[in-house]
């Protein structure tokens, strides 16, 4: 896999055991990706069709049943878990419908969690949380607990405690499902400007056109088969998804 090349996927395919234990349908069919640094990309397709299952056999949260997943020239399959829990924690940021906030923490508590597994709260961990916090517009509620935001403040919260190790892949998983639309619309516009500045790689599973339409590439998948996809968003507006200085 070439420089260019950031993450991989060859011939996925993945089963779960039915009850009986017998060998169940195939949940995705020899998918194949790649994806080079800094590139957007959303993920579409009807529920119960794998995108879900897709997302955390990328970010190493399960494993295929066959196929490779290459993720910065390393084969996740060969990883042993505790190789793949430091991949997690310091390549890998995730984004998921539900924020999952600590609610006895404060969010600034909430974004500096992740950096516990990297050698700690450090002062330049601190001061890029601030920073974070400060760009997506919650300098006003480091001190606040989760349960004093709105939806959309605490999905903010959430992006930026993902972004905080400065990982090279961020996974976000219906990030804008729960949100009201003006809410969607600021986060969606959120993660495709930190795709571009920061220059992390982006996968977005995603029902919203609006959103599908902010990333650089779109697929579907659709009966277990991942294909190249056009739909726009509602503007027209497609993100470059090409990484920013």
């Amino acid at each position: 896999m070439g420089e260019s090349v950031l993450l991989e996927l060859e011939s996925v395919t993945k089963r779960y055991d039915s009850p009986s234990q017998a060998e169940g349908p195939p949940v995705l069919k020899g998918v194949s990706l790649r994806l080079g640094p800094g590139e957007s990309l959303a993920v579409v397709g009807p529920s119960g069709s794998g995108k879900s299952t897709l997302l955390n056999i990328i970010g190493a949260l399960d494993r295929p049943t066959s196929g490779k997943v290459v993720l910065d020239n390393r084969d996740l399959a060969l990883l042993r878990d505790e190789e793949l829990a430091v991949i997690r924690s310091r390549q890998i940021g995730f984004v998921f419908q539900l924020h999952h906030l600590l609610p006895q923490c404060t969010v600034l508590e909430n974004v500096l969690v992740p950096t516990l597994a990297v050698g700690g709260a450090t002062e330049e961990a601190q001061s890029r949380a601030r920073r974070l916090l400060e760009r997506v517009g919650l300098s006003e509620r480091l001190s606040y607990r989760p349960g004093q935001l709105s939806g959309g403040e605490r999905q903010r919260a959430a992006v930026v405690r993902a972004m905080i190790n400065r990982p090279r892949l961020l996974l976000a998983d219906e990030p804008t499902g729960q949100l009201d639309r003006t809410s969607a619309q600021n986060l969606a516009a959120l993660l495709a400007e930190l795709n571009r500045e920061e220059g992390v790689t982006l996968i977005v599973v995603t029902h919203s056109a609006e959103l599908a339409g902010r990333m650089g590439r779109v697929m579907e998948l659709r009966d277990g088969t991942l294909k190249e996809s056009t739909p726009r968003a509602p503007d027209g507006n497609r993100g470059s998804g090409k990484r920013g200085d």
